[in-house]
């Protein structure tokens, strides 16, 4: 008993220590929340539109509004009225004579901007340029000597690292919150372009009013711009996503020179390459991007880029998946001679590649998700020439028929579809597809197949057996 009496104060001293060790440990951020935040701004945008009089339900933030019309759907109308709609938001200062840097959807389409820094100072704000892709909006205040932030690299950004964002959520101006640094390089496909965005996520708090706020590494230098969620509920579950401020900085420079910005366009429709695919195609290792449609006209067409090439390295960038290809290609500066590496029918072959400009209101065909064969259970019949000029395809089987109990229905095939290829076959005719099905047997039981419908193509892994 007595030697248990005298441990008992050693192990309190102990857990004691190993408290104060891991308190030491944590990182403090008053000191950088004191220096940063004078260059901190809170913006607020209106404009004038005529249409429903409901206030927004999104906290001021057209994002969170955008949020609640998708899954609630619209208010009920009390009638169609001029009206005034207000926004908020967050920004901050990137040069002493009164440029700053905020979200486009904080400041889209509004008549008056208003700036309000941290010391209660109030300017009116001049739009410089805006860039819808990126959802970045170069601002203009006029003053002179005003405090700024310090522009960090992005690059070197690791993840696990510490940052702090400081905003101005639900109108709460100027807080700050924390997290850590959870994945680079981001994609994050959403109906929009922001595919050319290559996000920082994080799990700091962020939530409606902190859009377009820095992101600030512990050096207390800007690494990120606070833009977007992921949530169910309207407001922080813990994933939030930044853009690197690499990345916007060249899009400011772009605004400030000439108002837009040009970014690098292939011209083809992408998809993962899943371990079917890889293993169809003959890959070891599941990775790149599967072309599934080459533009007529295109970069991609011109430079001899093929249906079922898989791109795996784009301007000396490893393409590990599908999503880091639009981000490559997006910061390629237009008509640069670039070199990719592709995978043709198992083999690696390099092409010289002349990049294009994305046109202003381009938007890429999504792929779509997905011979007489009793096994797959479908009926097949030729195309007519007028179906092959109308549809623009040069071979192909149209799929008049698909039994629900088969094999093709279970996977998705539909009734309508074209199939296009089989293995590495193009099929012209029911002879070509009965004919590849029977290869396919004889080497494994998945094969690639090619599917054309509603005009885009894609390829997915087709189980020819039960």
């Amino acid at each position: 008993m007595g030697k248990l009496l005298t441990l008992f104060p050693l192990i309190t001293l102990f857990i004691s220590l190993s408290v104060q060790g891991a308190n030491q440990q944590l990182p403090s951020f008053s000191e950088l929340a004191e220096a940063s935040s004078p260059a901190v701004v809170n913006i607020s945008s209106s404009k004038t539109v005529k249409g429903r009089s409901n206030g927004p339900r999104g906290f001021n933030d057209p994002f969170y509004d955008d949020f609640f019309k998708r899954f609630f759907g619209e208010p009920p109308s009390q009638g169609q009225r001029e009206r005034e709609v207000r926004s908020g938001g967050s920004g901050f200062i990137i040069s002493r004579d009164g440029y700053l840097l905020t979200n486009n959807h904080v400041v889209n389409e509004a008549d008056e901007i208003i700036v309000s820094l941290s010391d209660r100072r109030e300017y009116k704000a001049e739009l410089i340029g805006s860039d819808e892709r990126s959802d970045l909006a170069l601002l203009k205040i006029e003053a002179d000597n005003l405090p700024v932030v310090k522009i960090g690299n992005s690059d070197q950004l690791k993840v696990g690292e510490w940052v702090v964002a400081i905003g101005s959520p639900f109108q709460l101006n100027f807080s700050v919150t924390a997290g850590i640094v959870s994945a680079k390089g981001r994609s994050i496909p959403n109906g929009s372009d922001s595919t050319y965005v290559p996000f920082i996520q994080t799990d700091v708090a962020i939530n409606p009013g902190n859009s377009g706020g820095p992101l600030f590494n512990l050096e207390g230098k800007v690494v990120g711009i606070n833009s977007q969620i992921y949530t169910r509920s309207g407001g922080y579950m813990g994933v939030s996503f930044a853009i690197p401020i690499d990345y916007a900085m060249d899009i400011v420079n772009q605004l400030k020179e000439g108002g837009s910005v040009a970014r690098g366009w292939l011209g083809v429709s992408i998809q993962e390459v899943t371990s079917d695919f890889a293993k169809s195609l003959g890959m070891s290792v599941p990775k790149g991007a599967l072309v599934s449609q080459v533009m007529p006209d295109s970069p991609a067409k011109k430079a001899g880029l093929q249906v079922r090439d898989v791109i795996v390295e784009f301007d000396g960038v490893e393409i590990v998946y599908s999503g880091d290809l639009p981000q490559t290609v997006g910061s390629v500066k237009p008509g640069s001679k670039i070199e990719a590496k592709i995978i043709r029918e198992g083999k690696t072959k390099k092409i010289k590649i002349e990049v294009g400009q994305l046109p202003e209101n381009f938007s890429a065909a999504s792929p779509s998700q997905g011979n007489k064969s009793n096994d797959l259970g479908i009926v097949v019949r030729e195309l007519t020439f007028e179906e092959r000029r109308e549809m623009k395809i040069d071979h192909g089987v149209l799929i008049t028929e698909v039994n629900p109990e088969g094999l093709a229905a279970q996977q998705g095939i539909r009734k309508g579809d074209i199939i296009t290829y089989l293995l590495n076959e193009r099929i012209r005719n029911t002879r070509d597809l009965s004919s590849a099905i029977e290869k396919a047997k004889e080497n494994s039981d998945v094969a690639m197949i090619g599917i054309v419908r509603d005009g885009v193509q894609t390829f997915r892994s087709l189980k020819l057996t039960k």
